[in-house]
């Protein structure tokens, strides 16, 4: 398998934060009920949605078993990982 790292215009990495709101949306929920959920208002969820503040181990636990995430989507989501193409899932 390989891996790529993502960057971001600047050069530095981030999140997939385009694959963590496809899973928010697949399960139903909208980004102010995952906050709620979670404990914390929606601008801080979304600060942390967009990168300024980086999401805590626990915050991403409670959304890998809220969402039953795989370990794969849990990297990709929050650890800059991307699949090459030949090794994504069909």
């Amino acid at each position: 398998m390989i891996v790529v790292k993502r960057q971001n215009q600047k050069g530095s990495e981030e999140m997939n934060k385009h694959l963590l709101k496809a899973k928010i949306a697949e399960n139903g929920d909208t980004q102010t009920q995952l906050a709620c959920a979670m404990g914390m208002g929606a601008s801080n969820f979304s600060d942390r949605i967009n990168g300024k503040i980086p999401f805590r181990q626990n915050e991403i636990a409670f959304i890998r078993n809220r969402y039953h995430l795989t370990a794969q989507e849990v990297d990709l989501i929050f650890f800059d990982l991307e699949l090459s193409e030949k090794d994504k899932p069909a």
